[in-house]
């Protein structure tokens, strides 16, 4: 999490950074058009020099406004390209788990999208050949604890990690990146909610 706000620390400083010299430079050319327009208002009518000082105002006004918005928009992005990060950093996380850890997590799933029916569950050709022993009865006795059953099919599927719950016909994709995928919004709103609130 350190590296995550090291990162979201620099790219704020330099968003930062990048609208305060705009604004800077945007106050800079306000400035020059006020020094410009009060030389215009000694020489000529006092209705002509108001009017110079309400186009300079709404032009000094509307360049601040252009500035900080692009300011919050790149601070926006910023925002939006940590939150990626992080949750393509857990995906890979999981991805990685060791085979004990995996596997668990894949029976726990199994215990969440199992059905009262007669299924069968299909891993990627990796997780077939790393499949421990013992997971079979596992996910055999998770169906069975919820009125169905299951096989785990020898049969590897092209995909990359989770499975793939077969029901008559019927496939559900339990796969990770398919979940993760599904529950992307829900969450970028928590990880929003754990880095910036």
């Amino acid at each position: 999490m350190a590296g995550i706000d090291k990162m979201k620390d620099q790219i704020l400083d330099e968003a930062k950074a990048s609208a305060d010299g705009k604004i800077n430079e945007a106050k800079a050319q306000a400035d020059e058009i006020i020094e410009q327009a009060r030389q215009e208002a000694l020489k000529s009518q006092e209705s002509i020099s108001k009017k110079s000082e309400n186009d300079v105002a709404t032009y000094k006004e509307r360049v601040e406004s252009s500035a900080d918005l692009q300011r919050r928009t790149r601070i926006l992005e910023a925002k939006q390209q940590m939150i990626s990060d992080v949750i393509d950093k857990a995906y890979e996380s999981i991805s990685t788990m060791d085979t004990e850890d995996y596997f668990s997590m894949l029976q726990k799933l199994l215990e969440k999208y199992a059905l009262p029916e007669e299924g069968e569950v299909f891993l990627s050709t990796a997780d077939v050949e790393r499949m421990p022993a013992g997971f079979e009865e596992a996910a055999a006795k998770i169906a069975a604890d919820k009125g169905g059953s299951l096989t785990v099919s020898k049969e590897g599927r092209k995909i990359e990690n989770g499975f793939i719950l077969a029901y008559g016909g019927i496939e559900e994709n339990c796969t990770l990146s398919a979940m993760m995928d599904d529950k992307r919004d829900d969450m970028t709103d928590l990880v929003q909610n754990i880095l910036f609130s």
